[in-house]
């Protein structure tokens, strides 16, 4: 009997979209070599999250263990699967592999944190294999929302895993590369041990639809359009932008870019060769001379974001010279990822303030997903014929449903979230162990972890308000008159009708006039009482037990 396993751990993406983070291992255990597909990044909300930049996996598992990493190997540029290659560098020091243009896009993010060049290797796709410890790994070309996506091929000892990362099954993707049957029937012959398979469209019961079929139907809403056409969509989707410019083009409409991460996409996807046919287009002073009826601006923000070029153009009067007034169009080619509704939604209600006219995704008739739907994800099942399935890149709900359909198809499934590690080593996944695993997040300059409080703390202080209490003792252990407090995000009067500042300032200079010496010494006991009698106080006043900081000052 063998003393080695094959693993697979997800520590971001499993249970959730987004934050996409893969760990193979191969090895005896506890000295398992190992590979890590994509670090990807997740966006936070002011609901759960306030105050963060970005949310990452938290790496400490692999961090531990980095003398073991053989390679990380990108799948492809969305940032749920790249935004992380140079936050994490430092922390990993592990080689990165991506193809042309995901190398590019991983580059930049690499050279802003300082990583050497020799950090990143770019790979041409299958037949070659990259070479990684016990592991040999190849990118097999796959469509997607973003140009030279890839699976992955990994060959190990025990078997071959075909991980398929983000797909649908596109013949004519308008950019990058058409989904081959062939190609991958060719990858499957030698036999699939596992298939890790994208989940994320599993209840969407129709075939999914190609990007080709969008041109002509956006051509006519072009035409039809009264006064200047504005459309968002995400950056990194290359085919839509070309689709929605080319559309725009046969409109007779020029053609100008809005949104430093819609220009920077364009350019690194026309340098590395992927973006060909795309219009001539204007900036935005000499789009401000063009007539309405002429004019198309392809703008960041589908998600909602508030600095994006669609939030500010719904915000203000003018950008860059910009504007939108009654009888234009703004048109949302994307779907809202959910979590994202709220900040959508708030921008589409300003621009309906303006009397612009508003097309969003419903229809499916200007958008199509980059994401394999129930018969496609059955399909690439059909095409592989794996050993057993392992759902990845889904909410629990997608995962589950995902392996109760291959299960109801007779192969071996199972649910693996963030910090499940499966050993298939056998011939079915089993449960080997539970890591210990959660988000880190950026905040500013600074990465610290969930368990930290930070954000907890900030969310308590936002739904219910801050006291700073202070006090000053002299050097004879006496207060030095009654303490005061300040107050913020709490209303300035409370049931009594007096000044809620006052009404506190009362009842602690009464505690402090009659504590025991032994009180007033004991540094702990005296921030426990002041915070106690402030939360108190504030809750019957207002109903609220807000934060309290206690700010005790000791003469000497």
């Amino acid at each position: 009997m063998s003393t080695e396993r094959l693993f697979y751990l997800p520590l971001g993406g499993a249970g959730e979209i987004g934050m996409n983070c893969y760990v193979y291992g191969y090895g005896a255990p506890g000295k398992e070599r190992l590979i890590v597909v994509d670090l990807g990044v997740t966006f936070p909300d002011m609901d759960s999250t306030p105050g963060v930049d970005l949310i990452m996996p938290d790496t400490t598992w692999l961090e531990e263990r980095r003398d073991r990493i053989e390679g990380v190997f990108i799948t492809h540029g969305h940032e749920d699967h790249i935004g992380a290659v140079g936050h994490l560098y430092d922390k990993l020091r592990a080689p990165i592999f991506a193809r042309k243009f995901t190398a590019a896009l991983a580059r930049r993010k690499l050279d802003e944190h300082g990583a050497p060049e020799s950090a990143l290797t770019e790979v041409e796709a299958y037949p070659a294999f990259v070479e990684a410890g016990p592991f040999k790994v190849a990118y097999v070309p796959i469509s997607h929302s973003i140009p030279e996506s890839a699976g992955l091929c990994i060959d190990s000892p025990d078997g071959r895993i075909l991980h398929t990362g983000d797909f649908k099954i596109d013949e004519t993707p308008v950019v990058g590369e058409a989904f081959n049957r062939a190609l991958w029937e060719e990858v499957a012959k030698p036999g699939v041990k596992a298939l890790v398979c994208d989940s994320t469209n599993v209840f969407s019961p129709q075939p999914g639809r190609s990007e080709a079929t969008l041109k002509e139907p956006i051509t006519t809403f072009m035409k039809e359009a009264t006064g200047m056409v504005v459309a968002t969509t995400f950056a990194s989707n290359v085919a839509r932008l070309k689709t929605l410019a080319t559309a725009a083009e046969a409109a007779g409409r020029t053609v100008c870019l809005l949104g430093r991460s819609m220009q920077r996409m364009t350019q690194t996807a026309k340098e590395t060769g992927l973006l060909e046919g795309f219009p001539n287009t204007v900036g935005p002073e000499e789009a401000s001379e063009i007539p309405r009826e002429n004019l198309f601006c392809l703008v960041t923000g589908s998600q909602g974001e508030r600095r994006a070029a669609s939030a500010q153009l719904a915000n203000n009067n003018s950008y860059l010279g910009i504007s939108l007034q009654e009888g234009d169009t703004f048109l949302f080619s994307s779907k809202t990822i959910p979590g994202n509704e709220r900040g959508v939604i708030r921008i589409m209600n300003q621009l309906s303030e303006k009397g612009v006219d508003i097309v969003d995704d419903n229809s499916g008739e200007y958008h199509v997903s980059g994401h394999a739907n129930r018969p496609d994800l059955m399909e690439m099942q059909k095409i592989t014929q794996p050993q057993m399935v392992i759902p990845m890149h889904g909410e629990h709900r997608h995962l589950r449903e995902l392996a109760k359909l291959s299960q109801a198809e007779g192969t071996a499934a199972i649910v693996a979230v963030n910090g499940m590690m499966l050993d298939l080593s056998g011939n079915a996944p089993k449960v080997a162990e539970y890591i210990d695993t959660g988000r880190t997040y950026l905040d500013g300059s600074v990465q610290y972890g969930a368990m930290d409080g930070i954000i907890r703390d900030r969310i308590r202080m936002a739904l219910n308000g801050h006291v700073t209490v202070t006090l000053i003792i002299d050097e004879n252990d006496e207060p030095l008159g009654d303490p005061w407090v300040e107050l913020m995000g709490l209303p300035e009067t409370g049931r009594s009708n007096a000044p809620l500042a006052e009404v506190l300032e009362h009842d602690l200079g009464q505690f402090v006039g009659r504590a025991k010496a032994k009180t007033i010494r004991d540094e702990d006991a005296l921030d426990k009482e002041l915070r106690k009698i402030a939360r108190q106080v504030t809750q019957n006043e207002i109903g609220k037990k807000p934060e309290v900081t206690v700010v005790v000052s000791r003469l000497s």
